[in-house]
């Protein structure tokens, strides 16, 4: 579960920035997670009591918002939703198409610190 790991690198660094801005704690901690990010959102919020244990965020509530995937075609113009099985061609036109702009996230929205 490479989740965890994730969740590892996520809470050194809330936590960091807790411990430089003198917050006692952490409630609550946001993650923006791409649906082609390769996180799966159900494996981290699972994770998550594991990865804050023993931590300035034990306790903390992780809330995800999950990001769809999309593109931008070039030739048309238009934005389009995609999934796991896009073929790099526009949805809307057929004409190829890489230019992906949302789905790859995996970041920290915000952290609310607790004094």
């Amino acid at each position: 579960m490479h989740e965890l790991g994730l969740l590892r690198s996520v809470v050194r660094a809330v936590d960091g920035a807790a411990a430089k801005a003198g917050a006692g704690g952490v409630e609550r901690v946001g993650l923006r997670v791409g649906s082609l990010s390769g996180a799966v959102p159900e494996a981290l919020r699972g994770a998550w009591p594991l990865a804050v244990a023993g931590t300035r965020l034990a306790g903390a509530e992780l809330e995800i918002e999950e990001v769809a995937a999309a593109v931008l075609c070039a030739a048309c113009g238009s934005e389009q939703p995609v999934d796991q099985f896009y073929a790099l061609r526009c949805p809307s036109c057929g004409a190829p198409c890489g230019n992906l702009i949302r789905g790859r996230e995996f970041e920290v929205a915000f952290a609310d610190a607790r004094t």
